[in-house]
């Protein structure tokens, strides 16, 4: 499916995200289009970077009754994107109901989009879920069952922190897609983000893909900012652009 390495393109502007791609021109990038940008601009967005040649994670999070999902998914199969979520605990006839309208939506001749699920959000903390979310048990065991949910309604993978990969490779399956977002180069502030990770680590403790966006998007030079993020991730000194 193309690089491991996804780039959220989390603008409010236009003309900044069009901006930010000029400068991989010539690349085939993984992006990432999320609510920011989907809300504002639509599935013509999404058409524009398809047709440019990079592959889409549409991080939309889906999460309603199962009939709403489904229907909603029937239509955004035919964007042609790659990649898809669902908030897993929306439970597992819900994400079965996004499968099925995947498929229903899927045109002709292609494969259905992958569709993972979102366990819980970076930016939650221990504390959160305890006080606010009210879940007694602690995030790993959180996260791990939810994974173990989301494949057990089909789904293709899940979103986690890259601290939790181990632990769901190990319940769900090598195989078991992992997206992990709250990626930080070295220096970076983690922001909003309670759970983050480097790239490197990440890539050691079994990702299979990684989120990246204020590390690149908010960086003086994105390019030479995903150059270091390449370079971390795939565990050499240099890359070969």
């Amino acid at each position: 499916m193309g690089s491991s390495i996804i780039l959220a393109l989390d603008f409010s502007e236009k003309e900044e995200l069009n901006d930010f791609l000029k400068q991989f021109e010539g690349e085939k990038l993984f992006v990432k289009v999320g609510m920011e940008a989907f809300y504002q601009y639509g599935p013509k967005l999404v058409d524009e970077l398809k047709q440019l040649g990079h592959h889409v994670f549409l991080d939309l999070k889906l999460h309603d009754i199962p009939n709403t999902v489904n229907k909603a998914m029937k239509g955004l199969a035919g964007l042609g994107v790659d990649l898809i979520n669902v908030h897993a605990s929306g439970g597992s006839r819900m994400m079965q109901s996004a499968l099925e309208g995947l498929e229903a939506g899927t045109r002709g001749g292609q494969k259905r989009p992958l569709c993972i699920g979102v366990t819980q959000l970076t930016s939650t903390s221990e504390e959160m879920l305890r006080s606010e979310l009210h879940i007694a048990t602690d995030m790993k065991n959180s996260v791990v069952s939810l994974a173990e949910l989301a494949k057990g309604s089909g789904l293709d993978g899940v979103v986690s922190s890259a601290l939790e990969v181990p632990m769901i490779k190990e319940a769900c399956g090598e195989s078991f897609l992992t997206v992990t977002p709250g990626i930080r180069l070295e220096g970076d502030m983690a922001g909003d983000q309670n759970r983050v990770c480097s790239p490197k680590k990440a890539r050691s403790l079994g990702s299979d893909f990684i989120v990246v966006g204020r590390s690149i998007t908010g960086a003086k030079n994105p390019l030479a900012a995903y150059d270091i993020l390449k370079s971390e991730w795939r565990n050499i000194n240099e890359v070969n652009r």
